[in-house]
């Protein structure tokens, strides 16, 4: 019998070959590791914006579901209340003025000036200028415009200036505190003018004595009455004295024009007829003495009109309950019409320059080439800065809040501030001011919109 013995074999076992690797798997992989490495540093944003922005907003639309103590289910009466409320419909009827105005105005205002702003030499300084007012704080500029619209000439520019231009073209009573002393032969009218209690025929003379004006804000040139006080009317005329019937010092007696007594000069006084026509008139000297002459035989009125004694012009109520909103959307404009200019002027300089030479060599005018060919291509930045403005303008709290005076502050009252006092300026309803803030989602399609808008003009 023969036995055969195997040999033994040392060494490593036999390795099995390695697959290589796809360039499709090495790419998938390389793809899979940059989302990884890209969500990690995304995801700190993330955290926040989802603290900060996403759960605030599911927590109002849920809180909006409940009674102001947030502990009784109460469904969309929350919603239902919202629309019979004066005040909340007010504030939706004044957001869609904001809306339908203020973008509107600014995004025209910006597209002119930056049209114009390139044929002017200091274009630079021009814009920074225009865009200045977006370094101010919304809450500065409300303390600025409260203060240039306030009603009190004295205090607000714009009344001043209001002010000024009317006494420049219809001037201004120079006694508006003055009256008649009752008693001495004078009827007060309802219009604020003053009449002898009798006639007057001509050759007569007459006083007209006044109080309630102080002897230190009489016109300059007023001179004393006392020698005027005795002349004389001729037989076809009237005559007669209009002082201030106050002695300084005390003394004197009422109802006669004494020595130390003042004339009161640019009074207009006019004398009318039976038939209650005026038929003449004449303005005092600085004595206050006046005349008619040529009156005919008859009896006549001699009259002091109302315009004498008119309160001075006051100016506009801008902040009143008539022109708060448009006074407010004003001062919005003031703020961002640089924020439209510089934008708009920033794809006006990206427009083909051919275009437009084009134009004018094929005999297009100015205005032509601006509706027609600059506009159009400037469609896409102008849409993009309307819905931007329109997406600012919805949130617009501040310049209302602060410029708009207590007594009309419903009266300006904005979708934001109507909810900001229904959840915390009185009305302590949080439930009612969730759904008020559950409206102002209206602005995600335009957001939407804006952004693709955006991401096409980047195309």
């Amino acid at each position: 019998m023969t036995v055969t013995l195997a040999k033994e074999t040392t060494g490593p076992p036999p390795v099995s070959p390695v697959s290589p690797v796809s360039p499709a798997e090495r790419a998938r992989r390389s793809r899979r590791r940059a989302r990884i490495v890209a969500l990690l540093f995304v995801f700190p944003a993330l955290l926040l914006l989802g603290a900060l922005v996403v759960y605030p907003v599911l927590f109002s639309v849920g809180r909006s579901f409940f009674d102001a103590s947030g502990t009784r289910f109460v469904g969309g009466d929350n919603y239902t209340e919202m629309f019979r409320d004066p005040a909340t419909l007010k504030a939706v009827r004044n957001t869609a003025i904001w809306v339908v105005v203020a973008p509107t105005l600014l995004t025209g205002l910006g597209l002119v000036l930056a049209v114009l702003v390139e044929k002017v030499r200091w274009a630079t300084a021009f814009k920074l200028l225009l865009f200045m007012p977006m370094a101010v704080s919304f809450l500065a500029a409300g303390i600025i415009f409260r203060l240039a619209y306030d009603d009190d000439p004295s205090k607000g520019v714009l009344n001043a200036a209001v002010v000024g231009v009317h006494d420049a073209f219809k001037g201004t009573s120079a006694y508006p505190t003055a009256r008649a002393r009752d008693g001495h032969g004078l009827t007060a009218e309802p219009d604020g003018s003053y009449r002898t209690s009798g006639s007057v025929p001509p050759g007569s003379s007459v006083e007209f004595g006044m109080v309630g004006v102080a002897p230190d804000s009489l016109p300059g040139d007023a001179r004393s009455a006392y020698a005027a006080a005795g002349r004389k009317a001729a037989p076809d005329e009237a005559n007669g004295v209009v002082y201030l019937d106050f002695t300084p010092g005390g003394g004197g007696q009422q109802g006669k024009v004494d020595r130390r007594e003042s004339g009161l000069p640019k009074m207009r006084v006019d004398a009318v007829g039976d038939d209650g026509r005026t038929v003449a008139s004449t303005t005092t000297a600085s004595d206050g003495s006046f005349h008619f002459s040529g009156l005919k035989s008859g009896s006549y009125t001699v009259k002091l009109p109302g315009s004498n004694f008119a309160q001075p012009y006051q100016g506009i109520s801008w902040l009143g309950p008539a022109l708060v909103t448009p006074a407010i959307i004003g001062a919005y404009l003031w703020i961002w019409t640089g924020f439209a200019m510089v934008l708009i002027g920033a794809g006006l300089s990206t427009l083909p320059r051919d275009a437009l030479e084009a134009a004018r060599m094929d005999g297009a005018n100015e205005w032509q080439i601006f509706l027609r060919i600059t506009v159009p291509l400037l469609a896409p930045v102008l849409t993009v800065v309307f819905v931007t403005l329109v997406i600012n303008v919805m949130k617009v709290f501040d310049l209302v809040y602060i410029i708009a005076p207590g007594p009309v502050q419903e009266d300006a009252t904005v979708h934001a501030t109507q909810m900001w006092l229904v959840s915390f300026g009185g009305g302590n309803n949080q439930g009612l001011g969730s759904a008020l803030g559950v409206l102002l989602l209206l602005v995600i399609p335009a957001m939407v919109f804006n952004v693709r808008r955006f991401r096409r003009s980047q195309r």
